[in-house]
């Protein structure tokens, strides 16, 4: 019951996801085994921000919902480490640093056994009990989520939690890879109340892990996890310039986003090429033994055009642009 109203769900983000209009140069997102994308999706070897293009203020946050099934909270180990995971995530808080994890991964299971959407609204932690659901909030910039926790990891840095590429569009750092985060968790039968509405009918009781004694826990069968590789995308900040760098008087260059996949970073060229007569061009780098592909405005002859840019690329959605310098 519980795995059927979860898709129902999952189907009304992809509806609404695919309800804007893309470019003609953007392929249509579309169902491929019950999540977003195209249906000839072939995975890259390396990680990074989907090709396809979908409007990620229309996909809704997820709906906390009451879990009638066991909890997966059972200890496992991974790279030689043993992790408890805890019996009720409701209370939990914590600030750290989040980071995303996409393409590589869209698809495949999760440590929940559902099938990880780069466009879900949806989140991996290494302790939080799966199901479970957490606000995330930038520190940054204030901006907030509500995510469904059905994945482990981050395992191979000191991240606090890792994030659908979706999310961390929707928080504003998928294009920079980590960002500053303090992680709430969510009582769905407190959210729905405080809504004045009645949680959704449920068959029976969670079974909380908590409610078994501490020591319990250790006699309980250590699980061995094999997570993916390089879990997270990597950041891919841009060499920033000030205004009272002197390169800044031989001219400003912006960059609007960095992309493992050359079509999405075509994709958002033509886009700038529409929106401004200024010069467009994608440059592509090594970076983390990854090639990523740069999309940049310029070279801009002033400070002031350089401004009046960076805010018609924000007020058109295409990114938060980056005054960098020249390679």
């Amino acid at each position: 019951m519980t795995v059927r109203l979860l898709a129902a769900v999952a189907a009304v983000a992809l509806i609404a996801g695919c309800s804007s209009s893309p470019t003609s140069q953007s392929p249509s997102p579309a169902e491929s085994g019950g999540i977003s994308g195209p249906d000839d999706y072939s995975r890259p070897h390396k990680d990074g921000a989907p090709w396809w293009d979908v409007d990620v203020s229309s996909i809704p946050d997820a709906t906390p919902t009451p879990h009638t099934g066991p909890f997966k909270a059972n200890p496992y180990t991974v790279l030689g480490k043993t992790y408890y995971p805890i019996g009720d995530g409701r209370n939990y808080q914590a600030t750290g640093t989040a980071s995303w994890y996409g393409t590589k991964f869209h698809g495949q299971p999760t440590a929940n056994g559902e099938k990880y959407d780069l466009y879900g609204m949806s989140a991996a932690h290494k302790t939080l009990p799966l199901p479970s659901y957490v606000r995330v909030t930038n520190l940054d910039n204030g901006k907030a989520v509500v995510l469904r926790v059905n994945d482990r990891g981050p395992f191979y840095s000191d991240r606090i939690i890792d994030l659908s590429f979706a999310a961390a569009k929707k928080l504003g750092y998928a294009e920079t890879g980590t960002a500053r985060v303090k992680v709430e968790g969510i009582d769905p039968e407190q959210w729905w109340a405080e809504r004045g509405r009645p949680a959704p009918m449920v068959l029976a009781q969670p079974q909380k892990v908590a409610s078994k004694p501490v020591g319990s826990s250790l006699s309980q069968p250590v699980e061995q996890y094999t997570p993916p590789p390089a879990q997270h995308a990597g950041a891919t900040l841009p060499v920033q310039i000030h205004s009272t760098d002197r390169v800044a008087v031989a001219g400003v260059f912006l960059q609007v986003g960095a992309f493992a996949n050359p079509d999405a970073a075509q994709l958002l060229r033509d886009k700038l090429s529409k929106l401004t007569a200024a010069p467009v061009f994608v440059s592509s780098v090594v970076h983390q033994e990854q090639i990523l592909h740069r999309v940049r405005l310029g070279p801009i002859d002033s400070l002031d055009e350089a401004a009046q840019l960076e805010q018609s690329v924000r007020l058109a959605n295409l990114g938060n642009p980056r005054r960098v310098r020249a390679d």
